[in-house]
């Protein structure tokens, strides 16, 4: 584990949280990081991406316009602010950077850091 998320917690359905990563070991230069999630019996997805060279941002379908990435290249680290929160967001969400390719497709990423949970209550 070469990244560390914070900010998990208990909300209710409205609500907001920001989760942030960074880098708690040396990690190798990032072209981009990104925030995945699994729920219980499902498999883990790309909920958003961030590009560092152009700024490239990728978002999955159901979070568009609920959830924003921002980060910072220079630190290595990615901040995902979820607005608007419902039920169906619970998941453990995981950081990750992709330090071999250039882009920010879900198999590009192969740093990890642990889980952070996310409960929304209805």
């Amino acid at each position: 584990v070469q990244l560390q998320a914070s900010g998990g917690g208990l909300v209710t359905a409205g609500g907001s949280l920001r989760l942030s990563c960074g880098a708690i070991a040396r990690v190798f230069r990032t072209h981009g990081m990104g925030w995945f999630r699994q729920a219980p019996g499902k498999e883990r997805e790309l909920v958003a991406g961030l590009r560092w060279n152009d700024g490239t941002t990728k978002y999955d379908d159901s979070v568009k316009g609920r959830f924003l990435i921002t980060g910072d290249r220079s630190k290595n680290t990615v901040d995902l602010r979820m607005d608007s929160l419902k039920p169906e967001d619970s998941a453990v969400y995981y950081c990750a950077a992709s330090t071999t390719y250039r882009g920010i497709l879900p198999w590009m990423f192969d740093v990890w850091g642990q889980g952070t949970q996310v409960t929304v209550s209805s």
